[in-house]
């Protein structure tokens, strides 16, 4: 099918999904989360034996565009909800995908950007870009990948992140897990397709099996983590924080918080 905001290309097995929003620095709207879903779901049943995510242009992924979160205002709860859930149904179809995936990140991958990079079974950057779930700079809560994080990461590293909405470097995020492996930009490319070429090698139905499994094991917590965030992101819409945040943040002007 044709897409809008994403390219679909397949080559030797491996499918290459990739964020198409350059001038957009990537930020995700409704429209490019359905058409992920719709990709990865592709991807499960179709001859691809690995699947690659990565975006056009300098950055991976901004996480939401806050020209879409800007017109929240009209929305009803109902429609809250949706988004939410929405976003949800994104991160858990990666997730549970039965095929290896592949993060190949060439810039910057922040919030939701973030959660894409790093819910992906292996995760690989360029020296230097940086992540955050920088959620809580605008007033939002970091609810959805605040359950994939504490699984990766534990709950004490998962505090420092989300709480400080700091930015922090591919290294450090090596270092704490949520990195495979930093590659110099030349090589970048090259390293993620050497990789994919180790996984095709392998049984596709016990790569499947195996990340059937692990998904399993992690079932319960992540369907009541899921639940509890479905409506801490629905109600963090409707703050006052988050309306003065976004507003703020398109004004170009530091924001005047609530008590």
């Amino acid at each position: 099918m044709t897409y809008k905001t994403i390219l679909v290309t397949e080559n030797n097995g491996v499918k290459t999904i990739m964020l198409n929003r350059p001038a957009r620095r990537n930020a995700m709207t409704p429209e490019m989360q359905d058409e992920l879903i719709e990709a990865i779901k592709k991807a499960a049943t179709d001859s691809c034996r690995v699947v690659l995510l990565t975006g056009a242009g300098e950055a991976f992924c901004a996480g939401l565009d806050l020209v879409h979160l800007q017109a929240i205002a009209d929305k009803s709860q109902s429609d809250h909800v949706a988004d939410a859930e929405r976003v949800a149904r994104l991160f858990r179809t990666l997730y549970e995908l039965p095929k290896p995936t592949i993060a190949v990140v060439q810039g910057a991958a922040i919030a939701g950007g973030t959660g894409l990079a790093t819910i992906c079974d292996f995760t690989l950057a360029s020296p230097g870009v940086k992540f955050g779930f920088t959620e809580v700079k605008i007033g939002f809560v970091p609810a959805l990948v605040s359950a994939f994080l504490t699984l990766q990461i534990g709950e004490k590293r998962a505090r420092d992140l989300l709480l400080s909405g700091r930015l922090f470097s591919s290294e450090e995020a090596e270092q704490m897990g949520l990195v495979n492996e930093v590659v110099h930009p030349e090589e970048l490319a090259d390293r993620a397709n050497a990789l994919a070429e180790r996984l095709k090698a392998n049984s596709p139905q016990s790569m499947a099996a195996t990340k059937r499994l692990l998904a399993m094991q992690n079932q319960a917590w992540l369907d009541a983590a899921i639940a509890h965030a479905l409506t801490a992101n629905a109600e963090a819409r409707a703050m006052r924080d988050f309306h003065e945040g976004v507003t703020a943040f398109l004004e170009k002007r530091r924001p005047v918080w609530g008590k």
